[in-house]
């Protein structure tokens, strides 16, 4: 997810909360605020303000993670609503990046496209910590700003995606750039559990968004 330019008075022109806001999406999973103060170089507690600042502005949300002794834990993960700066999440110069590697000096198919979107998909999946398929694919699909909801559906899950951060590319060439996509939801999947299948996945009209993500996991 990518951070267009924030007004003057935005939570995101803080340059520390915007450095926060992107460390935090490119984990695409859940993290404590241990972890993220480590990670940014800052005192646990300059760290924690933070954090509840992005929450307050709607951007990240936290989760108390209950512990058999103690205070319950607390894990911060990016809201499925999260509008950076107003608007809905883009990723543009990722698209293109990973557009530029699937098509290669010479040209490629759509199969070519969606063997290269698998492995970038495994690449993208956070370590495994044995978290269960629906909330490890739900956060990492909100990381990568498609504002998923997870349903159950016959035999498996259902994503519906709220949110197309490639629709201008889309509106450019749609069949290359959902290809990639489907291949990189293959390649999450491999990571998160190696028994799910991508059962289907139903391109829309990315202004209007609702693609859909169908998965069943056998066993």
């Amino acid at each position: 997810m990518e951070l267009p330019q924030p007004e003057p008075d935005d939570v995101l022109a803080y340059p520390g909360r915007a450095r926060l806001f992107e460390v935090l999406s490119a984990l695409r999973r859940p993290a404590s605020t241990a972890e993220l103060a480590r990670l940014m170089r800052r005192h646990p507690n300059t760290t924690r303000t933070q954090l509840r600042r992005l929450a307050d502005a709607g951007l990240v949300e936290c989760r108390p993670i209950r512990r058999a002794r103690g205070r319950p834990r607390h894990e911060w993960v990016i809201a499925r609503n999260a509008r950076p700066a107003g608007e809905p999440p883009q990723a543009h110069g990722q698209l293109a990046r990973w557009l530029a590697r699937a098509i290669g000096p010479h040209g490629a198919d759509l199969e070519q496209i969606e063997r290269v979107g698998r492995d970038i998909g495994r690449e993208l999946a956070p370590e495994a910590t044995g978290r269960p398929l629906a909330a490890a694919m739900r956060d990492a699909l909100t990381a990568l700003g498609f504002a998923p909801d997870a349903e159950p559906s016959a035999g498996g899950l259902r994503f519906v995606l709220a949110n197309c951060p490639y629709r201008e590319a889309v509106r450019e060439n749609q069949p290359a750039v959902c290809t990639l996509h489907r291949g990189i939801t293959r390649g999450l999947l491999d990571a998160f559990e190696p028994r799910a299948e991508l059962r289907d996945f139903v391109a829309r009209d990315p202004y209007a968004a609702g693609c859909l993500i169908d998965v069943s996991v056998s066993g």
